[in-house]
Order: C-alpha cells, then structure tokens, then sequence
C-alpha cells in the first residue's frame, strides 16, 4: 500500500468540495488519503474494511510478540495443562 503523492495527498478545501469522491477513492484503490491543511497532514481518510483489517493485523502481531516473549522468559503451559484450563477433553 504504497502512497501515490499525486492522488492520496489532497488539500481539505478540495475534500469539502467533494467528499463523495475522496470516498470512493479510498474504497477502490486500497490505500488511504492524506488531508492537509496550509501544506501540512492534518487528517487520514481511509475505507472501513481497510482500517478494520489493520487493526486486526496490528492486534495479531501484538498477540504473536506476547506469546515469543513469554516463551522467552519462561511462562510456557503444556498442552495437557491448557486443555484442563480450558475443560476441554
């Protein structure tokens, strides 16, 4: 999800012309768009779908970091302990 300076930096004048547009941009080409303001980002605009993947892409990495730390440092249950904690048979 490279950034294309020419279409995902756009002034917010121009978005608040026409949101609709930056919209379905977003939701077509997968990446999102910055806002700016006097030449600085002050906003991202980007599709739902994507911002939702993200977060569960983001979560998953932080779940996979805990679990290699605790290995790491020791705090490791065997598969017989975890299927007695979870009553599972």
């Amino acid at each position: 999800m490279d950034t294309k300076f020419s279409e995902d930096i756009v002034p917010i004048g121009v978005f608040k012309v026409n949101p609709g547009k930056i919209v379905k941009q977003v939701q077509e080409v997968h990446r999102p768009v910055v806002l700016t303001s006097r030449g600085k980002g002050v906003a991202v605009v980007q599709a739902l779908r994507d911002y939702e993947a993200n977060v569960e892409q983001q979560a998953f990495m932080k779940a996979v970091v805990k679990g290699m730390v605790d290995l790491e440092e020791g705090r490791e249950l065997s598969l017989t302990d975890v299927k007695k904690h979870l009553k599972i048979k």
